[in-house]
């Protein structure tokens, strides 16, 4: 949930901060006061394009930052591709992989952007890219009515909000569960399939590599210790130079530190003799002759010990090339931990076992394939079917609600198709044997078509109201945004609009950008957004309205003025909305 919002230097806003609660807010204001400023504010910290034109005339940069409250209950109800893995289900496990600490379940967020061009973004005060922002936002906030921050416009993203809807997302995890085993299954048996000759020289390979690492008897950390005595050997001359200059001033000249102190300590010893109340000093300066004393052995004992072996300093450095050189063989990079290498070691020998049972494997592999691939067809054939079904039922409900909302005829399909392809493995991936899309059909008459051709802005925003409304028990994001959701609609319609806000909101946190009076009374809160001119300059405000000060906004909307009829007819709305 967003519970703050604090925009500087932004289009024409100079400084505003926003406090937000649940439920239902309106954004209202006259036109060109600035409401899409506001929006494009909250895109900008989320993950939207970065660009100069955003700074205020005059600032050298721009920033948005926003709070948000973590729900326990954001997880993303969708099973995982093999193909296209997902890093994280919920904003909580998002942070944590990436090693980032909410506080008190609220995280932070802030960008900016310079007059140089140059864009920066801070998750909980940890630097991160704009991918890793939007991944992140992703789980926080959706904005309707813009073509950014869509889930439900990704074709990829409708199998899932299915699924939800269909209470299937169980059933389809543990059928990409068997579908990856039967991957793992086939892609083993691929292998031990290939010819003796292969098989022969990727076990040699594999013998070589192991030989050659157990020859080394490598030691945990031994690159890390080896590289740090290199450091030591290396640097003799510089290093005996320095430790001969801090025994001679600790202790080895007249006119050492020890020598002095030994000298003050009598001077102290006979002053406090005289005058009691310098005995603490005295003791102090006692105290430190004898800690610089030992702290003078132990440095004359070091140099004592510090001798030149130039045959050590080759041993180590040949040890360091063969570590380097067997990593830059085997691992990513020669720069890893020496357990990357041990780790590559372990894999060939379980690879090596493999290869030499291949051919007792190959045919028990047969069978467990064939198996396999009889379960994924039945598991996605029941998944096929219980999708159809629910879709079927879904593009009802979600027709009713479109005809509500003055779409009235509007179609709305879920269509299912088949997998291209003939056999299994082509038909079935790790969800099923199913392609999935949502279809429209805003206008009688018209073909239907993908949600991404719809072209009012109204119109989208209403069908993701439908879409939202429906998948209000499954749906994650739990902050929803619809901007220029009343275009071409009053009347009954409106009210009905508004009415359909205030029931999602009682899961969700909804914000919406109206010019109707009777969208706006049904909400909780009402933010005023204006456009004032001071010293020739023109600025956008924005601030929370309520009590008296709702009534006159409201009022506004209604004809224009704040005359005493509209004042009274506002006071109708209101008390009307609240029944």
């Amino acid at each position: 949930m967003l519970e703050d919002l604090t925009i500087k230097d932004f289009a024409l806003i100079n400084s505003v901060s926003l406090e937000f609660s649940k439920g239902f807010t309106v954004l209202s204001g006259e036109t060109g006061a600035g409401k899409s400023i506001l929006i494009g504010a909250l895109s900008f910290v989320l993950g939207g394009k970065a660009e100069i034109r955003m700074i205020r005339q005059g600032a050298s940069e721009a920033s948005v930052t926003a709070t948000f409250f973590l729900e326990e209950n954001d997880l993303k109800i969708s099973a995982q591709s093999l193909d296209e893995q997902e890093d994280a289900r919920s904003s909580k496990e998002w942070l944590n992989l990436h090693g980032i600490e909410s506080e008190n379940d609220r995280i932070i967020i802030r960008r900016v952007i310079r007059d140089n061009g140059k864009s920066s973004a801070w998750i909980g005060g940890v630097p991160v890219t704009r991918a890793e922002l939007l991944s992140f936002s992703s789980f926080l906030l959706d904005i309707h009515g813009q073509h950014e921050h869509q889930s439900l416009m990704k074709v990829q993203e409708h199998r899932k909000f299915l699924d939800a809807h269909a209470r299937l997302t169980t059933q389809v995890l543990q059928f990409t569960e068997l579908y990856a085993n039967l991957v793992e299954k086939r892609k083993l048996y691929e292998q031990i399939s290939a010819s003796s000759e292969d098989r022969q020289r990727r076990c040699e390979m594999y013998s070589f590599a192991i030989k050659e690492i157990e020859d080394a008897k490598l030691k945990s950390d031994e690159d890390v210790k080896l590289a740090e005595e290199e450091q030591r050997l290396s640097s003799f001359e510089k290093l005996y130079a320095e430790i001969e200059t801090i025994t001679g001033g600790l202790s080895e000249n007249e006119h050492s530190i020890t020598s002095n102190l030994k000298a003050l300590r009598r001077s102290c010893l006979n002053a406090s003799e005289m005058d009691s109340s310098l005995l603490n000093l005295s003791e102090r300066v006692e105290s430190a002759f004898y800690e610089l004393s030992d702290i003078a052995n132990e440095f004359s004992s070091y140099k004592n010990h510090l001798v030149f072996d130039p045959m050590r300093l080759k041993e180590v450095q040949e040890r360091l090339s063969l570590i380097y050189n067997l990593k830059k063989k085997y691992c990513a990079s020669p720069n890893v931990s020496l357990s990357e290498l041990f780790a590559y070691s372990e894999d060939a020998k379980a690879n090596l076992e493999r290869l030499g049972n291949s051919e007792l494997d190959k045919s028990a592999l047969e069978k467990e394939i064939e198996v396999l691939e009889k379960q994924v067809y039945v598991a996605a054939k029941s998944l096929s079917e219980k999708r159809k079904a629910a879709g079927t039922s879904m593009a009802k409900d979600v027709e009713n609600i479109l005809s509500k909302l003055g779409m009235n005829g509007t179609k709305f399909c879920v269509q299912i198709k088949d997998k291209e392809g003939s056999k299994l493995e082509q038909k079935c991936g790790p969800y099923g044997m199913d392609n999935i899309e949502f279809l429209i059909s805003a206008n009688p008459g018209s073909p239907l078509l993908p949600l991404a051709s719809i072209a009012s802005g109204g119109e989208l925003s209403r069908v993701m109201l439908a879409l939202k409304t429906i998948f209000a028990s499954s749906d994650p994001v739990q902050s929803l945004v619809f901007d220029e959701i009343d275009t071409g609609v009053g009347g009954e319609v409106a009210i009905s609009l508004g009415e359909h806000l205030k029931n999602l909101s009682k899961n969700r946190q909804i914000f919406c950008i109206t010019h109707l009076a009777s969208i706006a009374v049904f909400a909780d809160n009402q933010i005023k957004i204006e456009k004032t001119v001071k010293d020739g300059k023109t600025f956008t405000q924005c601030y929370a309205v309520s009590g008296d000060e709702r009534t006159k906004e409201i009022a506004r909307m209604l004809s224009g003025d704040v005359s005493s009829s509209s004042l009274e007819h506002a006071k109708a709305l209101l008390e009307k909305s609240r029944t």
